[in-house]
């Protein structure tokens, strides 16, 4: 089952996103709030959709739909301000507007366009997006938390988009055949170090951010930006919000634990301070589990947010967090003398900085910065082992860009610094000497990229990354290309190429520092068709992996085995399909994966199937609010055919297959006023057929009498999770409509 993080959960966030997705009145003058609508269109009068409409010299704005509308509220004191569309391949509109005056409406704005128009070409290749405002959106993080199943953790959500499989043991994101960590988190810009919590073999670890942290989502499955590096698979990019629209507070109590939060908004500022302790010892007294809990998954933490408005457009945002886990448990095992389980315990301590700042400058071009910190003290003891990992990590970073250079081209450019210092003790026993590894690692990347106009319906983009390792004493050059062609009013097809470079893990850099930048290359050719709140999405992909690092299993601590002699491949057919238009007040996306995948890497002796990839995967969620109960359900149906695994009492490498993955899980969110205040009732049930899903087998190290290694299956710790929270919004000067559907 999901582990200590669990406390994350839903947390007060959930309350404050549901009751500002409904109606509101008018704020107090100090903020009062100006609606802006309309349509934006071409000179022969046909809607453009995805154009960016915005107020100078703020960060205020949206993008037209696929009728080339436009809504977005301005909390911009009252007088004149201008409007600016613009769209690549047409001339930017600026039109003067009075806010403080009412609602303002403009339904006629037309674009002209430049010699070579685009039309509604952008280039998405490999892009699963959500709330991103310049793309096609396909998740919010409102979606994130009501998706049955996921838990509120965002990899649970996007497990649920093609290209994924699902790992239960894991709990973390595998696409297309890569290992966990050939998938990388950004957040504003910059690196993450450790997106998950801590966890133990055999038990799921969890994401450490709330998805209403961030006002956008985007999962790249392959093809991505040069802007992204030390990713051979894929990048899950988050965009953190801006300034609190509110004063308010929140209290979460859940079955689990319970939170609580603060935030203050001034005029150009915002704070916010959340607390939250979660502790599932009685949780697990009332359902049994699998597990031999010693002690029961226990976290607390806290977390703060400032955003400060500089000058006229500039945005300062800084993030801190904390947490604190602690866990210990008997799990399963098949040799003899584990019989009542093989014992182990967690600590860990993370904590993590995020500090970003953006701003226009002079001709067009913008600035974007930031700097990350972040140190994990991670602590196992596995039977009379000790494992204690100290990880500190610094990532500095600048982009220029100019949205507006020609109406024929953009131009994005950054640098990138890394610094890591890595210490792990290792001690066998508590009589034996410790065994002492470290990584001392500075990095250095710098890229250039731009998206082009080739024609009207012809759309480029090119770009190159380079990298220095000083550990490795090597640098990489990786050229990435991307086309899209609009092949009719609402339909276009992309192809993205490029090549993809990671440095080796920590777990094998501590053993030996004479390797190499492992390299995956990506193909990638899409079709997209968004027509009424319709997506249709298919994509079919070639990735080629080489320099991927080898060692032999007998002898994990000789540095001699290790070398970068490894290979193989991934291709497949990735299909999404979302509708929110044909059955009123519901929403609904089936996603389908195939992969075809075969490797070479780590303690492989052959190229094998891996056996974190599942052939098929299919997915299909589902929500519907009954507006007469003020109440939204949400059903997840998920499907994994059977992963490969090793069984030594066979002949072959990852010969076996296990038993499919299937799981069906459901929610409900009742929204409700208590004592005057806004609040959220949230009930989930994960797996509720109680399906017995194999994650795979732990076999004994010596054979029986009868000659076989005996085995022991990995299960989760429960056959379901059952979860009840209650989220109050207090002192929310807005006023929540519980007829509104919200979304």
């Amino acid at each position: 089952m999901k582990t200590s993080l669990l406390s994350l959960l839903l947390l007060s966030a959930p309350a404050a996103a549901l009751a500002q997705a409904a109606p509101t009145e008018a704020r107090p003058a100090a903020q009062a709030s100006t609606q802006l609508s309309g349509t934006v269109r071409d000179a022969d009068g046909q809607p453009l959709p995805g154009v960016n409409v915005f107020l100078k010299t703020t960060f205020d704005g949206a993008s037209t739909d696929s009728l080339g509308r436009f809504r977005f509220g301005t909390d911009q004191p009252a007088g004149p301000l201008t409007l600016v569309a613009t769209f690549i391949g047409y001339e930017p509109l600026e039109v003067p507007v009075v806010l403080g005056q009412g609602a303002v409406v403009l339904p006629g704005l037309k674009l002209k366009a430049s010699r070579a128009a685009l039309g509604d070409v952008v280039v998405t290749a490999g892009a699963f997006e959500a709330s991103d405002e310049k793309r096609a959106a396909v998740l919010k993080p409102l979606d994130i938390v009501t998706t049955a199943g996921a838990l509120g953790d965002i990899a649970g959500a996007l497990n649920s988009l093609p290209g994924t499989t699902r790992v239960g043991e894991e709990g973390k994101l595998f696409v297309r055949g890569g290992a966990a960590s050939e998938t990388k988190t950004y957040l504003d810009g910059l690196p993450v170090q450790t997106p998950y919590g801590g966890s133990v073999p055999n038990v799921a670890a969890r994401g450490r951010f709330s998805p209403f942290l961030f006002k956008g989502t985007v999962f790249s499955t392959g093809g991505y930006s040069a802007e992204y590096g030390q990713a051979l698979s894929a990048v899950v990019a988050l965009s953190s919000t801006d300034l609190a629209p509110e004063t308010q507070t929140s209290l979460s109590l859940m079955s689990v634990g319970g939170s609580l939060a603060r935030t203050q908004r001034w005029a150009r500022t915002s704070l916010a301070l959340t607390a939250d302790y979660t502790n599932l010892a009685p949780y697990f007294n009332l359902v049994p589990q699998t597990f031999g809990w010693e002690k029961a998954p226990q976290s607390a933490g806290g977390s703060l947010k400032l955003a400060h408005q500089v000058g006229e457009a500039g945005m300062l945002k800084v993030y801190g967090t904390y947490s604190r886990q602690r866990l210990a448990l008997r799990q399963p095992d098949a040799n003899p003398e584990y019989a009542a389980g093989h014992p182990v315990a967690l600590a860990n301590d993370n904590a993590y900085l995020n500090a970003s700042y953006r701003a226009p400058l002079r001709r067009g071009w913008s600035l974007n910065t930031g700097l990350a910190l972040t140190q994990d003290d991670n602590r196992v003891r596995p039977d009379a082992q000790s494992v204690c990992d100290l990880d500190r990590s610094a990532v500095a970073r600048l982009v220029l860009s100019n949205d507006s250079a020609s109406t024929w081209f953009n131009l994005k450019m950054g640098l990138e610094g890394y610094a890591q210092r890595y210490r792990q003790q290792y001690q066998a026993a508590a009589e034996t000497a410790p065994l002492l590894l470290g990584v001392d690692e500075q990095r250095g990347s710098a890229f250039l990229e731009s998206e082009l106009v080739l024609s009207r319906k012809l759309a480029g983009r090119v770009g190159l990354r380079g990298e220095y390792s000083a550990l490795l004493h090597r640098s990489t050059a990786a050229p990435r290309l991307g086309l899209a062609y609009q092949t009719g009013p609402n339909s276009q097809l992309s192809a993205a190429w490029g090549y993809f470079y990671q440095s080796p893990t920590t777990d094998l850099l501590r053993i030996s520092h004479a390797l190499q930048f492992e390299r995956a290359e990506h193909l990638l050719l899409t079709y997209q068709r968004q027509v009424q709140q319709r997506t249709l999405r298919a994509e079919i992909y070639q990735k080629n992996y080489a320099q991927l690092t080898t060692f032999s299993a007998a002898q994990p601590y000789n540095p001699a085995t290790y070398q970068n002699a490894g290979s193989g491949y991934a291709r497949g057919l990735d299909v999404l399909f979302r509708d929110r238009t044909t059955f009123k007040k519901a929403d609904y996306w089936v996603s389908y994966g195939f992969v075809d995948t075969r490797r070479q890497f780590r303690q492989d002796p052959t190229v094998a199937v891996p056996t974190f990839a599942a052939r098929h995967n299919l997915n299909v969620v589902g929500k519907y609010w009954v507006q007469r109960l003020h109440t939204q359900f949400g059903f997840t149906y998920s499907y994994g055919s059977g992963r490969r695994y090793h069984d030594p009492n066979r002949p072959g490498y990852n010969q076996a297959s296990l038993p499919s993955y299937q799981d069906l899980s459901f929610n409900a969110s009742y929204l409700t006023h208590w004592f005057g205040q806004f609040t959220i009732v949230y009930v989930s049930a994960s797996n509720v057929l109680g399906r017995n899903n194999v994650y795979g087998y732990n076999f004994a190290s010596q054979p029986d009498a009868s000659g076989q290694l005996r085995s022991v299956a990995v299960t989760p710790g429960a056959p379901r999770m059952l979860f009840v929270g209650v989220f109050i919004s207090i002192n929310k000067s807005r006023k929540v409509d519980l007829n509104e559907r919200p979304d």
